[in-house]
This record gives C-alpha cells, sequence and structure tokens, in this order.
C-alpha cells in the first residue's frame, strides 16, 4: 500500500508531509511496527523517522505502544481521516473569524477613504489627436439623453466622417452650432445635411467662442486653442461636473439664440455671394 501515489497524494492534501502519508500507510499494514520496521517498509531514512512517527502520534494518527523496544500503530483510517478533516474544519473556522475580525478592521478606514477624493480627479486633459478623436467616440456612444456641441475648426471628426454621430442623432436630443464658414466646405455641409435628417437640430453663427459638447448636462469637453498666434496646437479638456455643465449649456442656450436655421444661413450665404458678384 505504500506504493500507492494516490493514498499519497490524498493523505497529502489532508494536510500529511509525504514522509507522515508514507508512515501511516506503512502502519496500516500490520498490528504495530518497531520504528526501523516502518523505516524499512516506507522506504524512508532512519535519521528521519523517529520524528515522522512523532508527528504521528502528536496529530493522533498513531499509538506508541511502550516496551523493552517502542512499537507503534496506525488508528483506523476511518478514524485517521476524520480527524485530519476536523483539523481543517478547526482550521477554516479558526481562518474565517480572523478574517471577519480583520474585515471589521479595515472597513472604517475603507468608508472613510471614500469621501477622501482627488479634488481633480473629474478632469482629463488631451493633447493627442488619436486620444482627443477616442474620448469623443466613447463620451458620444454613452449619451442617455442630450449632447450639445460647438462645432468650429479645426476637425477632429468632421460630420461627414462622423458614422456614429448618426446614430446618436436618431435616438437622443442633438443640437449643434457651427460657424457660417462651414458653408465653404461642400462635403462639411452635405455631412451636416445628413446630421439634420437624422434628426440634429443646427444653428448657424459667425464665429463660435470655442470648441464644446455637453452632455446629458453631466460632462463637458472642450477645446483651448494654444494663445501663440499662428499655433495649431490644441488642447482639450473632459471635466465630469453637473454644475460646469449646466452653466455652459447656458451659454449654449444664449448663443443659440442668435443662431440661424440651415435654410436661413444657407439663404444668408447665397445672398452675400450675389451682393459681391
Amino acid at each position: 500500500m505504500t506504493d500507492h501515489p494516490e493514498l499519497i497524494a490524498q493523505l497529502t492534501r489532508l494536510g500529511l508531509t509525504t514522509y507522515e502519508a508514507k508512515a501511516y500507510l506503512a502502519l496500516t499494514l500490520r498490528d504495530s511496527y518497531t520504528a526501523a520496521q516502518v523505516s524499512r517498509q516506507a522506504g524512508l531514512p532512519r535519521q528521519r523517522i523517529y520524528d515522522v512517527l512523532g508527528s504521528l502520534v502528536e496529530k493522533g494518527l498513531a499509538s506508541a505502544r511502550p516496551g523493552e523496544v517502542v512499537k507503534y500503530a496506525a488508528i483506523p483510517p476511518q478514524l485517521a481521516v476524520a480527524r485530519l478533516i476536523e483539523t481543517h474544519r478547526l482550521g477554516l473556522q479558526d481562518l474565517e473569524r480572523d478574517a471577519l475580525e480583520m474585515v471589521a478592521s479595515m472597513t472604517p478606514a475603507y468608508e472613510a477613504g471614500r469621501s477622501q477624493t482627488d479634488p481633480l480627479e473629474y478632469i482629463e486633459v488631451l493633447r493627442d489627436e488619436r486620444a482627443i478623436n477616442e474620448r469623443f467616440a466613447q463620451l458620444q456612444a454613452n449619451v442617455k439623453r442630450e449632447i450639445l456641441v460647438f462645432t468650429k475648426p479645426p476637425y477632429a471628426t468632421p460630420p461627414q466622417e462622423n458614422v456614429e454621430g448618426l446614430l446618436v442623432s436618431r435616438e437622443h436630443t442633438a443640437r449643434a452650432m457651427y460657424e457660417l464658414s462651414a458653408f465653404d466646405d461642400p462635403d462639411f455641409i452635405r455631412g451636416v445635411q445628413r446630421f439634420l435628417e437624422a434628426g440634429e437640430d443646427a444653428r448657424f453663427v459667425p464665429v463660435l467662442p470655442l470648441k464644446l459638447v455637453i452632455i446629458d448636462e453631466t460632462i463637458v469637453m472642450f477645446g483651448m486653442q494654444d494663445p501663440v498666434e499662428g499655433s495649431s496646437d490644441l488642447t482639450i479638456v473632459v471635466v465630469e461636473h453637473p454644475s460646469l455643465a449646466k452653466t455652459l449649456k447656458l451659454a449654449f442656450e444664449a448663443t443659440w439664440a442668435t443662431g440661424l436655421t440651415f435654410q436661413q444661413a444657407s439663404d444668408a450665404i447665397a445672398a452675400r455671394a450675389l451682393r459681391s458678384a
């Protein structure tokens, strides 16, 4: 039986060392053994056998019989396995108790930490064009009710390329403001018309103060052009702050009230062209 690796593996999973498992299996083969006999039967080193047998006795899996030569006997397997399982059960109970005490100790600090936030963690600063496009696409895809936009050059994603935005315009309230210079680019204007057909409402003004996106009165995304004249560097800031979003929405509404509809803007551009002809 001592050469049964599966039994040895099962006993080690229950908490015995490999030497202890081999010694116990050897003890089950006879009523009792001397230490030397166990060493030979189990194939264990003589210099280790007394420590191994002493450990089995301490764990209650074997008994020592005094005499001229001490002999060792295994307790019945069903009792041995039950004791090993009980040891695990008691260990698990201790572990569970310690874990509950640990949780109780850590929870107050954790709860207190929830209120300690970085005052600027709701602000993102983006300068890389790819990162800007990816963040805008992410925000646009997560619109739940409303998206308001000031669209002005330089365009990260012009209307004719913003396929995802069309879906947002169909499913949510979408209002966009453009500069009248948009009519200088036929492709751009065709893109705007597609958005209008999808459900977007649009207004046109001579000049917009900045690039701006307001989503669900919660998140704003705006661009800050480098103040150095002639510079094309653009920094985009994303802020998740309802108070700021609602304040900027007031500015959006004020600008919206001054804007022209697509038809009005188109007529004004045509009239201007006739006057200059």
